[in-house]
């Protein structure tokens, strides 16, 4: 006989298909995270600037320490959304919950993370170095079509991969730090989830590029505020796609 009350069933990363107009509403969610508490938000955008810009600094080890650092700090930044969404105080030292929660996974995360825009970088260096070589060696007025040609099919290599990467990585800290899922399960259900809801997506895009064209006119000091406010989306559309299925 099954014990009582019997457990619910563990959560398997299933997502739904969203309302038209969720993009928006997900940004105005993510607004209304940041003015609860913008001084606190601020100050952690602060530091993640600042830890990006020391690892920038360091040829070759620091890239590839920022892209295995940022699902730890994105989780950490959800975790700061999800204090707010509850009614709870936000602290600074929330930026660094990836580091006592669910730490392991988060950094294998990373790992998977630094290892796939490695890789796509790789590709990309090769296939623009090679165009660049094979006009070196042609004499002809053709070489610097072909130098052309390669670059900008490096290009767009990079951008037709690099998009499932990120659609792979987009949801995976939430599902880690919130639901306790196995990192490649929640490489899986964030692909999935974005695949599903991809002209919901298609539109926050546009949505966020805008954005960031206004944040960097005062000198890019706007980021200190679209930052958090992404974050907040993200942790938004989290909540819609995933917990509201």
């Amino acid at each position: 006989m099954p014990s009582f009350p019997i457990p619910a069933p563990q959560f398997n990363g299933t997502s739904r298909r969203v309302a038209a107009g969720s993009a928006l509403n997900w940004l105005k969610q993510g607004w209304a995270l940041f003015i609860a508490n913008p001084g606190a938000w601020i100050a952690m955008m602060v530091i993640v600037i600042v830890i990006y810009i020391g690892l920038a600094i360091v040829p070759l080890i620091g890239p590839l320490a920022a892209h295995l650092l940022t699902p730890v700090l994105a989780a950490g930044m959800l975790v700061a959304c999800h204090k707010l969404a509850r009614e709870q105080g936000l602290e600074i030292s929330d930026l660094f919950a990836g580091f006592q929660q669910h730490t392991a996974a988060l950094l294998t995360l990373g790992v998977l993370y630094m290892l796939a825009m490695l890789v796509l970088f790789v590709l990309v260096m090769l296939l623009a170095g090679g165009g660049m070589a094979g006009a070196m060696m042609m004499q002809s007025p053709m070489a610097a079509g072909i130098a052309f040609g390669g670059v900008a099919l490096a290009g767009l290599l990079w951008l037709l991969l690099s998009v499932p990467i990120v659609m792979a990585i987009w949801f995976a800290p939430a599902l880690v730090i919130f639901n306790a899922m196995q990192p490649v399960d929640a490489l899986k259900a964030s692909f999935n989830a974005c695949v599903r809801n991809v002209v919901e997506f298609l539109i926050y895009g546009l949505l966020v590029m805008v954005l960031c064209f206004f944040a960097a006119l005062p000198v890019g000091l706007g980021f200190l505020v679209l930052g958090p406010v992404l974050a907040g989306s993200v942790y938004a559309s989290y909540r819609d796609i995933f917990l509201a299925a």
